[in-house]
């Protein structure tokens, strides 16, 4: 099964997805670290009131890894369960369980 047409698009779909995601986060991360690190003052520029950018920009952290999540639920739920659960129910015929 593993070889089969159906199963290697599976896996194309879900990795065309997942490492470009992966790829972007870590990058935004990596950005929010760099500058945490090396620009003290443009971090603690004040926004308003005792809320600054290094603040907004952490709590943006956050809010992308909700963003992220959601994104590959819709996706997950879109194109690659009734894939999968195609390629199952080849597998496991119903009657057979």
């Amino acid at each position: 099964m593993q070889a089969s047409p159906e199963f290697q698009e599976l896996r194309s779909r879900l990795r065309r997805f997942v490492f470009p995601m992966t790829a972007f986060f870590l990058l935004w991360y990596a950005l929010y670290v760099a500058l945490g690190a090396f620009a003290h003052d443009f971090m603690a520029i004040r926004v308003f009131g005792n809320v600054n950018v290094g603040l907004l920009i952490g709590l943006g952290q956050f809010l992308t890894t909700f963003l992220i999540t959601g994104l590959y639920v819709r996706f997950a739920n879109r194109e690659l369960d009734p894939r999968a659960t195609a390629i199952r129910e080849e597998l496991e015929p119903e009657g057979t369980v």
